[in-house]
Parts: structure tokens; C-alpha cells; sequence
């Protein structure tokens, strides 16, 4: 379990077409499937675009962007893989089938990882007759550029398959943090859904707009957020007394803006709201427009902190 020489990626969307140049990158040879007839000509157009930030990144460990190929059933797809990443659309009974059609496929010592951010392990257990090689590896959007990945299994998990698919995640070059406890939507996507509630509150309620609100995020406390965790930040924040200092401080004033932040759930009036102001902050910039720059500006911070940062 530990060479993972041939992977597979079930679903050619953008997380799997990500995950797909980041294998061969890492010197891989990757089977993918997809049932889309347009799966080849998108995961390969993918590649082209990804490899040169790739190899920005470092990345490209004598990989060969050809080392793909691709089949017409998932069964096909997985012969022989020794790591299977799965990023089918987030519909359970479109998992479990998939789950039913690999099963007796798999090799006996196979890993499959599910990159589902909606979907909880146990469900997604619920598709096979024996989930022992298959965990929960949920990346961040685009995995060939964010590092993280949250890996969980339980207790329906085989021995040591949490621990090997961390290891090939490492491998090829990303980070992992392991959830024990399951939960919907896993840590990450926690955090982020309650700073975009927040976000959104402030927006309603006129505090200022979205385009201020994001700005507010990148231009602050993201910058700090991009080299350190808020809990190891704010044990700085105290100086020599470190976070004891820190709570001793500011206790009363956590206490009351935690009291004082929105609880809403998104309706139409805030999805319009959000839209609308998006709209004015991108000033007609197209998603491909501002995905190259998001993709660039991550690229750039990701070259800029290469081997700053200790993440064994």
C-alpha cells in the first residue's frame, strides 16, 4: 500500500480533473472514468492548463501528462489502481452505485478515498457490502493548488487505510488533518460557512457591502489566516502571556460580538443580495477571468512559503 504506482479517478469533473493532473504530476499513471463523452477532451484540456503551475508549485516529480487514460466503465477504470480517488456528483444513490459497480473489482489491497464535502462517511458506507478500504478524502477546490485534505475513517475502516491513503496524500504534496468525529460538512467547510454567514449578516444589514466585506477578508485577517491557524494567532496575540493572556483580555468582548452575529439561513432575498453584489464587485469579469487570477495569486503565495513552513 505504500507505492500507489497506478491511481484511478472516478468522475472527470473539476475536482476530478484536478486530482487527475496532480497524479501524474507526482509521476503517476491515473484511469479515469467519467460517462460523459466529453470527459477525455475536458480532463485533458484540464491538464494542459494545470501543468505549468504544477510545475511552479514543484510539483512535477518526473510526471508525464500522457501517463492517462480512459474507460468506459468504472470497473475498467480501477483494474489494477492501488489508490482510487472518487468525485462523482454528491448524490448518494449516484455513490452507492458507483460503490456496487468497483466492489469486486478492487484489488484486495486497494484504498478508495471519496472527495465528497456534503456527504458523510457513514453514508456514503452504505453503498458497499464491506467498506474497509474506503475513507472519506475531502480536498479544497482546486486540489492541485489548495494542500488540504480532510481523511477520516471509523470504525468499519480497515487497519492502517486511513493511515496509507495519508501517506499518498503526502506524497504527493498535500496536507492532511484527520476528522474523528463525523459531522456535516467535515471542519474546513464549517469555518468557512460561518464566516459567509457572518459575511452575509453584514451585508444585510448595511454594515457594508460585498465587495468590502471580501476585501475586509483577503486584506486582513486572511493574510494572517494563510500562515497560521486563528488559535495559534491569537496565542500571539497576548505577546509573552500567550492565549491564557489573550482570553484574560478579551473574554468580554468575544463574548459580545459572538452575541451579536447574525443567525439566518439563505433565501432568495439574500442569494439575490449576494448576486447582485458580486455583480458589482467583479465589474463583468467572466468565472474563467477570475479563476485564472485566483489560481495565480494562490500559485504565487504557495511558491513564496515553499519550505517556510514544517508539515510533517
Amino acid at each position: 500500500m505504500t507505492d500507489f504506482a497506478h491511481t484511478a479517478c472516478l468522475g472527470a469533473g473539476v475536482i476530478g480533473a484536478s486530482w487527475t493532473a496532480l497524479f501524474l504530476a507526482s509521476g503517476r499513471s491515473v484511469a479515469v472514468y467519467d460517462p460523459s463523452d466529453r470527459a477525455e477532451a475536458t480532463v485533458r484540456a484540464y491538464i494542459d492548463a494545470a501543468w505549468p503551475t504544477l510545475d511552479d508549485l514543484g510539483l512535477v516529480q518526473g510526471g508525464d501528462p500522457d501517463a492517462v487514460s480512459f474507460h468506459k466503465t468504472p470497473a475498467e477504470a480501477i483494474a489494477g489502481a492501488k489508490f482510487i480517488q472518487e468525485s462523482v456528483p454528491e448524490q448518494i444513490a449516484i455513490k452507492h452505485n458507483l460503490f456496487a459497480a468497483i466492489e469486486d473489482a478492487l484489488d484486495a489491497d486497494a484504498v478508495v478515498a471519496s472527495s465528497a464535502s456534503g456527504l458523510t462517511l457513514s453514508e456514503m458506507q452504505a453503498g458497499w457490502r464491506d467498506p474497509s478500504r474506503f475513507v472519506l478524502g475531502h480536498p479544497f477546490n482546486p486540489p492541485h493548488l489548495i494542500p488540504l485534505v480532510e481523511v477520516m475513517g471509523n470504525a468499519r475502516t480497515g487497519d492502517g487505510v486511513v493511515e496509507a491513503a495519508e501517506r499518498f496524500y503526502k506524497s504527493v504534496g498535500k496536507v492532511t488533518i484527520r476528522v474523528h468525529k463525523e459531522v456535516p460538512g467535515h471542519v474546513a467547510n464549517r469555518l468557512q460557512a460561518a464566516i459567509w454567514r457572518e459575511a452575509i449578516h453584514l451585508v444585510k444589514e448595511g454594515v457594508a457591502s460585498v465587495e468590502d466585506v471580501d476585501t475586509a477578508v483577503w486584506a486582513g485577517p486572511g493574510l494572517r489566516w494563510a500562515a497560521m491557524g486563528p488559535t495559534l494567532l491569537f496565542h500571539l496575540g497576548a505577546g509573552e502571556g500567550g492565549l491564557e493572556e489573550f482570553c484574560r483580555r478579551y473574554t468580554p468582548s468575544f463574548n459580545r460580538w459572538w452575541d451579536d452575529l447574525g443567525v439566518l439561513h439563505m433565501d432568495q432575498d439574500a442569494a439575490d443580495l449576494m448576486t447582485k453584489g458580486v455583480a458589482a464587485e467583479t465589474q463583468g469579469s467572466t468565472t474563467a477571468e477570475l479563476s485564472a487570477q485566483r489560481d495565480k495569486l494562490i500559485s504565487a503565495i504557495q511558491q513564496a512559503t515553499a519550505g517556510l513552513r514544517n508539515r510533517d
